[in-house]
């Protein structure tokens, strides 16, 4: 079967994930697809069984960060299309193939991201799609809420870059993954790029899979990733907000980040996401901004009212986790 799209399945250290996701791969119904392992310097085996199963790999010296390392296997792609796959993932039987369904239903689709559901809570959602609110703060919609949900395919903000599909050509126009990010928010932000250069990015619910989550840096809150998570913030507005745009949305911005300084100084991280907040704004002239073209000014007004859309959708999923938590103690 002819291969028409490429896996690049980042690795660093990951070596406990690689055969259940390699597992899950062998078996899928759909098989004209190939495999490239992107190691970051893994030192825990990874390389090693890798090239004992003569795994299509590309072996890095050391760890470039996650758009380092899947922008080169990327361009090592001859495919139309290319999904990424995180290590800690096992995908559905017709996940590949309910991915190259999804993408092909029209040109004007960069990208679609699964029904991401948690690998030790399948009954919880993880991932359907990722969303940008005016408060500055990108969320995965649905996370911690039924996986019963989330049922229709719908058009998102942004595809996780976990488990998505990529049109491969539409990089060479956008750009690829921002290596200033190193991690985090970095697929946030090549799908802001694409919906700004009039693409879409889909939601497809009948591609399954099963996500651990924080497989790489260790927890969901930690003080690397707050440091860089709040540094990166700070591009994506930068780099995709025209100047008069950037100003309208200032006071709901800086609202966002007082919030999560309080959150997170709570949890004991405050001084690391100040210090990502100081690193972001020292280095902000290194940001390659996406140039301003009057052409597109509708599209800049569909991302203002997603964004505000987002921003009701946030208020209503959190409420509903939090109601669903008090009624859970309730009934303990």
């Amino acid at each position: 079967m002819e291969k028409i799209v490429t896996i690049v399945i980042p690795n660093y250290n990951g070596l406990k994930y690689l055969e259940a996701c390699f597992r899950s791969l062998a078996d899928q119904s759909f098989q004209g697809f190939s495999v490239l392992v992107v190691d970051n310097g893994s030192q825990d085996g990874s390389v090693e069984w890798l090239k004992e199963r003569d795994i299509p790999s590309l072996f890095l010296p050391e760890n470039l960060g996650f758009p380092g390392a899947v922008n080169l296997g990327i361009q090592e792609c001859r495919t139309p299309y290319v999904i990424l796959l995180n290590n800690d993932t096992q995908v559905d039987k017709d996940y590949v193939g309910e991915m190259v369904k999804a993408i092909e239903r029209s040109p004007k689709i960069f990208s679609v991201s699964p029904k991401v559901i948690q690998m030790y809570k399948p009954e919880l959602m993880d991932d359907a799609g990722d969303m940008y609110c005016l408060l500055g703060w990108a969320f995965q919609r649905g996370v911690g809420r039924s996986s019963r949900k989330y049922q229709r395919p719908c058009r998102i903000f942004s595809a996780c870059a976990a488990a998505a599909i990529y049109r491969r050509s539409v990089f060479e126009e956008i750009g690829y993954f921002d290596e200033m990010h190193f991690a985090y928010l970095e697929d946030l932000d090549v799908g802001y790029r694409a919906r700004l250069a009039g693409y879409d990015n889909i939601y497809w619910p009948s591609a399954l899979v099963y996500h651990v989550g924080s497989a790489t840096s260790g927890s969901k809150y930690n003080a690397f990733k707050v440091r860089l998570a709040a540094r990166n913030n700070l591009y994506l507005n930068y780099k995709n907000m025209p100047a008069l745009q950037l100003a309208l949305n200032a006071p709901g911005i800086a609202l966002g980040m007082a919030v999560k300084y309080a959150f997170f100084k709570k949890l004991g991280f405050g001084k690391e996401y100040l210090e990502g907040v100081k690193e972001g704004f020292a280095t902000l002239k290194h940001c390659k901004k996406v140039p301003y073209k009057p052409e597109n000014f509708s599209r800049y007004l569909e991302v203002e009212w997603e964004l505000f859309a987002a921003t009701l959708l946030y208020i209503y999923e959190f409420s509903a986790r939090q109601i669903g938590k008090i009624s859970g103690k309730l009934s303990s």
